[in-house]
């Protein structure tokens, strides 16, 4: 069951990050460039990645290498060192991820940004918060790596780079789920659409409404207490 959703999950990311009108670069092309680029980091800086459903953080450690928080499944299967040093792919995220398995680990730029750009420093003007020195930045991300107790909302990748640059943990990508959550509970177009879908599931489907309940009870309940 896992594996189909991860499958399916990883298709579609994918088809996502594909690009119609950009032109093919190749590998050794893209290495080529992250070379470069990482030649303008400094130990210490907070690297940012956007990805298409999701933003990823790490910490550039100098030598090319970065830290950074990622879900991967492969650890809870395997203590073999060689498989684990391979790049973590789109399917072992996700299972890390429904799985709440997580390690900072050490990787190069070119692994880190897995073909995406890196913007450098962005929350400094974002948070408007003052960074520790670089390299208690950077002590502070060696000193985690290892397994990390992981949750998508409250212990992701954006909380383990600001908690090493600024000294506290926060998500501003939680924080604008939460905030996009808080304002569908509270429309009340919510609450009729579910009531709907629960008494049309009784009437036609046959389910039971001890089962149909909730699916507008809850809501209701969350969108009073919003």
């Amino acid at each position: 069951m896992l594996d189909s959703l991860a499958l399916l999950l990883e298709k579609t990311f994918l088809l996502a990050h594909f690009n119609f009108f950009s032109t093919t670069s190749t590998k050794q092309e893209r290495c080529t460039k992250r070379r470069e680029e990482s030649t303008y980091f400094q130990r210490g800086d907070l690297l940012e990645v956007p990805r298409t459903l999701f933003t990823h953080f790490g910490i550039y450690l100098g030598d090319n290498k970065v830290a950074h928080l990622m879900p991967d499944i492969l650890p809870v299967l395997t203590s073999n060192k060689s498989h684990l040093q391979n790049v973590v792919t789109n399917k072992r995220l996700l299972l890390g991820v429904l799985y709440k398995y997580a390690s900072v680990r050490v990787d190069t730029v070119e692994d880190f940004a897995y073909g995406s750009s890196i913007l450098l420093n962005t929350m400094d003007t974002t948070l408007r918060k003052q960074p520790l020195a670089a390299e208690e930045v950077a002590r502070r991300a060696e000193k985690l790596v290892g397994h990390f107790p992981y949750s998508l909302m409250w212990n992701n990748c954006e909380h383990f780079v600001t908690y090493c640059r600024y000294g506290t943990a926060v998500s501003l990508q939680t924080d604008q789920f939460c905030e996009s959550l808080k304002s569908i509970i509270r429309d009340q177009r919510s609450i009729f659409l579910t009531t709907v879908i629960g008494m049309l599931s009784m009437f036609f489907v046959g389910i039971a409404p001890s089962t149909a309940l909730p699916t507008f009870l809850i809501p209701f309940i969350l969108w009073m207490a919003g």
